[in-house]
């Protein structure tokens, strides 16, 4: 153990670094496809309009929205991001800055898995509450603004914080393109030492760190989103109003 602190004191600038490139890229990166996600989501879940003009356009839509899904489903991030960074410097010249592109590669990814998730999200909805919204004049959109959304934002969350736990360790794969994140850098230390295994054990544990403390704050704000588990009756009168008690961990 002193052995592997002695690793991490000596090389704490490099390692520091690099904990936080992957820690920046991961967060920007999940809620710009959590964004993607929603916009896709709502569109894929948009009832069948009766003009036919608004059919062709939505099918189309569905159509494009379906090929973004299944092409970065089913290709590996690796993969995407040698095509996205060393592809388009081939094929049109461009000169793109490393992290700007490691950005872009984890969103577009990211948006492909919570486009599933927010479409799934929204079916669960009980479909008498589109049925309400309807009746009193709301539109697809402002029934997605004002009742579903806030609904599936809480239905979604664990998917999400799961998908963001993923992107801490997916980054590791961005060492390809030279992202200094924090699998690169332990390359670089590993190197200068002519040492394996304390650099990448120190990682392990980094990494791990990382996504521990995510993983905590996340279920504590899926425990304020649930709200309380346990109500009491106020003065023992069963017509009366129930208020939220402390269950025993505490308000959600």
């Amino acid at each position: 153990m002193s052995n592997l602190w002695s690793i991490f004191s000596n090389n704490a600038p490099l390692f520091l670094r690099g904990a936080w490139v992957t820690i920046y890229i991961s967060i920007i990166g999940t809620i710009i496809g959590l964004f993607i996600g929603m916009i896709l989501g709502i569109v894929r879940t948009i009832p069948k309009p009766e003009r036919k003009s608004r059919r062709i356009l939505l099918r189309f839509a569905h159509f494009v929205t379906t090929c973004y899904v299944e092409l970065f489903r089913g290709t590996p991030m690796i993969v995407q991001a040698m095509v996205i960074y060393y592809g388009s410097a081939i094929a049109f010249g461009w000169d793109l800055d490393r992290t700007g592109a490691a950005i872009f590669i984890v969103s577009i990814n990211t948006g492909a898995y919570m486009t599933e998730i927010v479409r799934g999200g929204i079916l669960s909805i009980d479909k008498g509450q589109f049925e309400g919204a309807a009746a009193i004049g709301m539109s697809h959109w402002q029934t997605m603004r004002v009742v579903v959304i806030p609904q599936v934002w809480r239905n979604i969350l664990p998917a999400t914080g799961n998908e963001f736990v993923i992107n801490i360790k997916d980054t590791s794969v961005l060492n390809v393109i030279s992202v200094t994140e924090l699998f690169f850098q332990t390359k670089t230390v590993a190197g200068i030492n002519f040492d394996y295994f304390g650099p990448y054990t120190v990682a392990s544990i980094m990494y791990l760190v990382m996504t521990l403390t995510i993983t905590r704050v996340l279920r504590v704000f899926e425990k304020k989103l649930a709200g309380s588990e346990n109500y009491q009756l106020v003065g023992g009168n069963q017509n009366q109003v129930q208020t939220p008690t402390q269950g025993k961990e505490g308000h959600r």
